[in-house]
C-alpha cells in the first residue's frame, strides 16, 4: 500500500501520483454535477436552485473535512518518507479517530440547525422547502462523507493515489444510477438527489474498508494505533486545522456570493449556482496539483529532500497555469452551450454566461496560489495558506462582489471579477512568503 515518492524523475512522480488523483476529483465532481444535471431534466428552476444551494453547503463541509484530513496526509507522508512506519501507523489511527469524532458532532449540530441554515442563505421562497429537505438528508450522511475522505487521505499519505480512484468510481456509478431512479423514476426531486448522494457515499466507504483490509501494508494498524494520542492529534491539527479553516473560509465566501445573488432573484441565484458548479469542475486540475505538491512534497521533506519538494512545486504550477489558459479558451468558445446543459431557461443561460466570462479568468491565478498552498502544507506551514486566503477574501473578493451586485443589477459580469482580484493578491502574498522562507533557509544553511 505504501509507495515511495522520494526517488525517480520528478515529472514521472508527479504524473504518476496526480493522474489517479485528478480522475478521482473528476469523478467526485461528476457525481456532484450529475445531481444538478439530472434535477434540471426532470424538475423546474425551484428544484435546480435547491440542489445548487444545498450542494454548496455540502461542498463547504466536504472541503473542510478534506482540509482537516490533510493534516493526516502530510504527517503520514513525513513519517513514511523518513522510514518511521510505527509512527506513520499512529498517525493513520489518530486521523481516523479525530475525523470521525468531528463528523458525528457536526452531524448532530447541523441537523438541529438546518432550518436556520436555509434562512441564513437567503434561499428564495420558492426553493426553501426543497433546500431544507436536501440538507437534512445530506447532514445525516456526514459520517459517510467523512469516512470516505479520511480513508482517501490515509492512502494518499502512504503514496497511493490509485485506490481512492476506485472508491470514487464506485460512488459515481451508484450516484448517477440512484439519481435517475429517485429523481426521474420516483419523482423525489431534491430529496432524491440528496438520498442518492448519501447512499452512494456509504457504498464507497464499504468498498474502501474492504480494499484496505485486503491490501498488505508494513504499517501496524492494531488497536493501539487508534487510541487518541495528544501529541499525534496536536500535530495533525497543527497542519490540518489551518487548511480546514482556510477551505471553510473560501467556501463561506462562495456561499456569501450566492446569498448576494439570491437577493437579486431566482434566475440570478440559479445562474450563479450553475457557474459555481462548473468552476468547481474546472478547478479540478489546480486542486489536484495542490494535493500532489502536499503529498509528494511531504514525503520528500520527511526524507530531507527539500530541493525535490520545490521542483515538485514549480512543475505543478506550470501544469496549473497551462490548464488555466486552456480553460479560458474553452469557455470563450462554448460557455453558453455548457451552461445550457444545466437549465432550459434562456435568461439563466445569458446571466450565467456573463458571470462565467469574467470568473474563468481566475483559473490561472488561482492555480498558482493553489500550488503554493500545497507546498506550504508539505513543509508544515499551512497557516500561510490560511493567511493569504483570509486577506484576499476579506479585502477584495467579498467587497468587490457585493459592490458589483449593487452597482450593476442587470449583469453578473462585474461580480465575476472579484475572484480574479482576490487570487491576484493571494499570489503576491504567497511569493513574498516563499522568498522570505528561502532566504531564511539560506541564512541557516538548511539542506536541500
Amino acid at each position: 500500500m505504501e509507495k515511495n515518492l522520494t526517488s525517480g524523475g520528478i515529472a514521472r512522480t508527479v504524473l504518476g501520483f496526480s493522474l489517479p488523483y485528478l480522475l478521482s476529483y473528476f469523478l467526485q465532481t461528476l457525481y456532484g454535477m450529475a445531481d444538478l444535471f439530472i434535477i434540471g431534466q426532470f424538475n423546474g428552476v425551484e428544484s435546480t436552485t435547491a440542489v445548487s444551494i444545498g450542494s454548496q453547503v455540502m461542498h463547504m463541509l466536504t472541503v473542510m473535512i478534506v482540509g482537516l484530513a490533510m493534516g493526516g496526509t502530510v504527517t503520514i507522508g513525513h513519517e513514511v518518507g523518513a522510514g518511521r512506519l510505527d509512527d506513520a501507523g499512529r498517525y493513520v489511527g489518530n486521523t481516523v479517530t479525530l475525523l470521525l469524532s468531528v463528523a458525528l458532532l457536526s452531524m448532530a449540530l447541523l441537523l438541529s440547525a438546518s432550518g436556520h441554515v436555509v434562512t441564513l442563505l437567503n434561499t428564495p421562497v420558492e426553493a426553501r422547502a426543497e433546500t431544507l429537505s436536501y440538507l437534512r438528508i445530506c447532514f445525516i450522511g456526514i459520517p459517510f462523507i467523512t469516512a470516505y475522505n479520511v480513508l482517501s487521505a490515509v492512502f494518499r499519505g502512504l503514496g497511493d493515489s490509485r485506490s481512492p480512484l476506485v472508491f470514487v468510481l464506485i460512488a459515481t456509478v451508484c450516484n448517477i444510477a440512484l439519481d435517475y431512479i429517485l429523481i426521474g423514476g420516483l419523482g423525489m426531486g431534491a430529496r432524491g438527489a440528496a438520498l442518492g448522494t448519501t447512499l452512494s457515499q456509504g457504498i464507497s466507504v464499504i468498498a474502501a474498508l474492504v480494499m484496505m483490509r485486503r491490501t498488505g501494508s508494513a504499517i501496524n494498524l492494531g488497536r493501539n494505533a487508534f487510541r487518541p494520542s495528544r501529541g499525534h492529534i496536536r500535530e495533525i491539527l497543527r497542519i490540518g486545522a489551518p487548511v480546514a479553516f482556510q477551505d471553510g473560509f473560501i467556501q463561506i465566501s462562495f456561499i456569501l456570493v450566492t446569498v448576494i445573488a439570491n437577493r437579486r432573484g431566482l434566475e440570478d441565484a440559479a445562474a450563479v449556482g450553475i457557474v459555481e458548479k462548473i468552476i468547481t469542475f474546472i478547478f479540478l486540475v489546480p486542486s489536484t496539483m495542490l494535493s500532489t505538491v502536499s503529498a509528494v512534497g511531504a514525503q520528500n521533506i520527511g526524507a530531507g529532500k527539500g530541493g525535490r519538494a520545490r521542483k515538485t512545486l514549480w512543475l505543478s504550477t506550470a501544469v496549473a497555469v497551462i490548464w488555466g489558459l486552456l480553460a479560458i479558451l474553452i469557455m470563450a468558445l462554448w460557455k453558453e452551450d455548457i451552461i445550457g446543459l444545466f437549465t432550459t431557461s434562456r435568461n439563466v443561460v445569458l446571466l450565467g454566461a456573463g458571470y462565467m466570462s469574467s470568473y474563468i479568468l481566475d483559473t490561472v491565478t488561482a492555480g498558482i496560489h493553489f500550488c503554493f498552498s500545497g507546498y506550504f502544507c508539505a513543509i508544515g506551514k499551512s497557516y500561510i495558506s490560511f493567511i493569504h486566503n483570509a486577506v484576499s477574501i476579506c479585502l477584495l473578493r467579498l467587497p468587490v462582489a457585493y459592490i458589483a451586485s449593487i452597482r450593476f443589477p442587470g449583469t453578473l459580469f462585474p461580480m465575476g471579477l472579484a475572484p480574479l482580484l482576490g487570487s491576484s493578491l493571494s499570489v503576491m502574498i504567497c511569493i513574498a512568503f516563499y522568498i522570505h522562507l528561502r532566504r531564511k533557509e539560506t541564512r541557516q544553511g538548511s539542506p536541500g
